[in-house]
């Protein structure tokens, strides 16, 4: 009866609570909720309770009527209870109807048999946001370090607007960078102020309703300029005298920046001085004449010292001493007067024939000698031991390849560009010369004739020229016998003869976008190949390929993206990925492949791994740098590695920094070019891998775009300590050239630099001038790491007002021989490298043996792997013309051979006191002409028939 009463009231007057009646009070599900209406969309507030016979709001006291509840009741699964839910709407025209002192409320009641519930109070709000901002922030010119102080007071808004901070349109996190602070009372605080930190900033507010930008403030953080420290005072300007003494300073420490205060003070200081002026040196008289002696002569002297010479003064001039005779020349050399000596023949005929009979006799004895000699040189066979060091330098030339860069490398114009291929920029092999235009760089020893030094350093009297000089009017050809010059370009199908070319099968040789390649056919004389410009050479050893037999053989850098994944803060490529094959290659010795690197190497810093690509495209691990392998062998130099390789296919070298201290070198460089107007002028500044190939990205793009480069480039040492990369532009002429705004300073994340994988990365500064009149642009360019080291690049040009034909940057014509065959590819000649390995492949009780020659050329590492090697001797050769193939010279390998002579000439000293009967052309001769040497077969009849020793000494 009293829900059918309530079911018929209208609404207006209920009671607040019912009759207890049996049963449970009602337990609220889920209660109402503060809203806020957006613009004039309707609220809607919910009740749900359990066990509930009906369920009615309440809003600012008074019930809401029953038509306005939308209602639904439905089982509890879990409880198995009836739960009844309740809706109602909430217009914007019902809230701003009502006025209480309260904002606008609702509550639900609910009724059970035991009673009645009430749920929690509900507030109900008209969510708006103003336009304007109560306080908008303003722009500052703030000192560097300074401290920079933003405030914004957001516009008023229901419910309150959170504020964010925007600096150039991206947003600004206190939780990335602990030099700023975002606080609650909405104000952006930056604790030290950077070069960074310029730009536009922006406050931006915003609640459910909308989103509100406050005025930009710009932020110019400045730089006053410092002076830098005097120089050395200058010397007099007077040589003699009272003069002027100077010495200045630069206000670069640092330079003035985005309209910081210049300098304050002198850039010149003067004092004078007093330079002593030079006093000559002037004769004494001389002294009294000396008693007459038994040579008939008295003497006299004098002193400069009247005056002495002083403060640069000249020395007198003329004798100090004077001798005459003292008996008017009736005196001999014997003291004797000229009347008491006895007359004698002055002719002199008697000393005449003896002197003829004597120079008859030496005569006859050299002819003797040399005969003797003749004769024992065509009785001779290989059978030396240790060949003297200067049969090594006496008359192998040493070759470099370099353009001269032509005038001041601090004033470029567009006209003139330089050449980076200066041998000054990269010290690794360029390109071979040709050998017919540049014979005298490949031609081997002239005849020579070596002074023996001691009994153990034979000579070898080495007269090779038929080994590898061709006839004349028939230049010398780098191909194996049957194959012609033009058969390196030739697709052929792989078969295996006992006389002609092996290719296996496998996609063509044709170099592709992504690639640098170069290939040449190699026989038993084995030769070099080398990619130029890049830091990349590929040695096959003489007799690595058997005789009668070629290949032709390839050498490839990816040049496209690279399949070695890096990953954050782990191992990076220090060089190029690079290919070598063909895959069924048979080789008989290890070759020696050299790739550059850009890491500084330091074994408690770095750990430095060769990996090599398997068939799945992924990578594993061939050896650590610093392990022991009988695989493989590594040598790393400060810019270069160097490997033994067996096996073709994909090589990179890895590096995994262990600590903060991990150094990689960059490469700095600087190009400028006109930009789309004649008054335009842009700056490009590189910073790549310090490695050659890794710069011919760089050279590539400048050559497409016309630029120049501006100034000699230079290494940057970046450490793996997290800290980004700054580029400064500094010192630009303000009242003739302008620059756009906040880009002075630009940066680069650690992550780009560090793992760039020999990928160049550039910025720009783009330039106007202010009058076509202007022709000149000097300014610095700084790059630093924070917390590191800074390098400064200087520039200073010329600029035309139109753009002139460029000059290629590397000039290749004479770079047209990538590859070179036989033994004009070594710098040992073949004749000397057989003599040492027959001697120091031999086992000797006294320890001369491969291994003291490895230890003398300091590759005395992982020797086992050596050991294992047909001939260690050859393969240690190997390795050292590949780690000096940028040398060109001799002398380490001349001066290892000499030490080990005079060590082992004291030991055979103290053998012959033993044994008298020894002989020591025996004790050295232990090697037969017709054995194999070296591993490398017996030498050909061309060899050996024009390699007849002669030594002297």
């Amino acid at each position: 009866a009293l829900f059918s009463l309530f079911a018929g009231a209208t609404g207006d007057i209920l009671p607040d609570s019912l009759p207890s009646v049996p049963g449970t009070l009602p337990h609220f599900l889920k209660e109402p909720e503060d809203s806020y209406i957006i613009k004039s969309n309707p609220i809607k507030l919910l009740c749900r309770a359990v066990p509930a016979l009906q369920i009615f709001f309440k809003c600012n006291g008074e019930w809401v009527h029953q038509n306005e509840h939308v209602s639904r009741e439905y089982m509890d699964q879990n409880t198995g209870l009836k739960v009844r839910e309740v809706l109602i709407n909430v217009s914007r025209q019902q809230v701003e109807d009502f006025h209480g002192p309260e904002d606008y409320w609702c509550l639900c009641v609910a009724w059970s048999h035991l009673g009645t519930s009430k749920s929690r109070k509900a507030t109900v709000h008209i969510a708006y946001l103003r336009k304007n901002f109560e306080q908008d922030p303003q722009g500052k010119e703030v000192p560097i370090k300074g401290m920079i102080v933003l405030h914004c007071r957001p516009p008023e808004g229901v419910p309150t607007a959170e504020v964010e901070w925007l600096k150039n349109e991206e947003l600004v996190s206190s939780l990335t960078d602990d030099n700023i602070d975002t606080r609650a009372d909405h104000n952006l605080i930056i604790n030290e102020a950077r070069l960074s930190d310029s730009g536009n900033y922006t406050c931006l507010a915003s609640n459910i309703v909308a989103k509100r930008r406050s005025a930009t403030a710009t932020v110019v953080v400045f730089v006053n300029g410092g002076w830098s420290l005097w120089t050395e005072w200058s010397p007099c300007n007077v040589p003699c005298g009272r003069g002027v003494q100077k010495r200045s300073r630069t206000c670069t420490n640092p330079a003035p920046l985005n309209g910081g205060a210049f300098c304050q003070g002198m850039s010149v200081q003067k004092i004078t001085c007093n330079a002593l002026c030079p006093i000559d040196g002037g004769w004494e008289k001389w002294s009294e004449w000396t008693a007459c002696s038994v040579q008939c002569e008295r003497q006299r002297r004098r002193e400069c010292n009247n005056p002495p010479p002083r403060h640069r003064g000249i020395m007198c001039e003329g004798p100090s001493n004077a001798t005459e005779n003292c008996t008017g020349g009736m005196c001999t050399q014997n003291g004797k007067l000229l009347h008491d000596v006895k007359p004698q023949s002055m002719d002199g005929s008697n000393d005449v024939a003896l002197y003829s009979g004597l120079g008859s006799g030496v005569v006859v004895v050299a002819v003797l000698v040399v005969a003797v000699m003749l004769y024992r040189r065509s009785q001779s066979n290989y059978g030396v031991d240790v060949i003297d060091s200067s049969a090594l330098t006496g008359g192998f030339q040493s070759f470099t390849f370099k353009t001269p860069r032509q005038g001041s490398p601090l004033l470029l114009n567009s006209s003139l560009q330089p050449d980076l291929t200066v041998g000054r920029t990269y010290s690794s092999p360029i390109c071979f010369k040709d050998s017919i235009d540049n014979k005298e760089l490949f031609d081997p020893l002239p005849d020579i004739k070596v002074k023996v030094q001691s009994s153990f350093m034979v000579s070898l009297g080495v007269d090779d020229r038929a080994e590898y000089h061709a006839p004349k009017g028939h230049p010398p050809e780098t191909f194996p016998r049957g194959l012609n010059r033009d058969y390196s370009n030739s697709t052929v199908e792989r078969r295996s003869t006992k006389k002609g070319l092996l290719i296996p099968n496998g996609p063509p040789l044709t170099p592709t976008k992504d690639q640098m390649r170069t290939t040449g056919v190699f026989g038993h004389l084995g030769g070099r190949l080398v990619v130029p410009n890049t830091g990349v050479s590929l040695l096959v050893p003489h007799g690595a390929i058997t005789e009668d037999t070629s290949w032709e053989m390839y050498m490839v850098i990816n040049q496209g993206e690279s399949s070695f994944q890096t990953e954050e803060g782990c191992e990076i490529l220090l060089g190029p990925e690079v290919t070598y094959g063909p895959l069924g290659l048979d080789l008989s010795s290890p070759v020696a492949m050299t790739i550059a690197h850009c890491a500084e190497v330091d074994t408690e810093n770095w750990n430095i791994q060769l990996k090599r690509k398997t068939q799945d495209n992924s990578w594993e691990e061939v050896m650590s740098v610093e392990d022991e392998s009988t695989f493989c062998y590594c040598l790393m130099d400060s810019s270069s590695c160097h490997l033994l390789l067996d096996q073709p296919g994909s090589y990179a070298l890895v590096g995994e920094p262990l600590t903060q201290a991990a150094v990689k070198r960059l490469k700095l460089a600087v190009f400028g070019s006109m930009g789309a107007t004649p008054m335009d002028y842009s700056l490009r500044v590189y910073c790549v891998d310090d490695t050659p190939y890794a710069f011919q990205g760089v050279v590539a793009t400048e050559t497409s775009r016309g630029g120049q480069l501006l100034e000699e480039p230079k290494m940057l040492p970046f450490r793996g300590n997290t800290f980004s990369l700054q580029v400064y532009i500094q010192d630009v002429p303000q009242f003739l050239w302008s620059i756009k705004p906040f880009t002075t300073c630009q940066e680069f994340s650690f992550s780009q630099v560090w793992c760039s994988n020999q990928k160049p990365l550039h910025c720009a500064f783009s330039l106007e001038r202010n009058s076509p009149t202007t022709t000149q642009l000097s300014c610095k360019i700084s790059v630093r790491q924070v917390k590191g080291h800074e390098q400064i690049l200087q520039v200073y040009t010329s600029v035309a007002e139109s753009k002139k034909e460029s000059v290629p940057f590397f000039m290749q014509t004479d770079c047209t021989v990538t590859s070179q065959t036989g033994p004009k590819a070594f710098k040992i000649p073949l004749s000397i490298r057989q003599r040492i390995c027959a001697t120091f492949d031999t086992a000797n009780a006294k320890g001369k043996d491969w291994q003291l020659l490895a230890q003398k050329l300091h590759l005395d590492r992982n020797l086992s792997y050596f050991l294992k090697q047909q001939s260690p001797s050859a393969v240690i050769l190997s390795l050292w013309e590949a780690r000096h193939q940028d040398t060109g010279d001799l002398d380490s390998l001349a001066s290892a051979l000499e030490e080990i002579g005079k060590i082992h000439s004291k030991s055979t000293a103290a053998k012959s006191q033993e044994d008298p009967e020894s002989d020591l052309v025996h004790h050295l001769g232990t090697g037969s002409p017709g054995n194999p040497v070296c591993g490398m077969g017996k030498l050909t009849n061309h060899e050996t028939a024009n390699s007849v020793p002669e030594y002297t000494g």
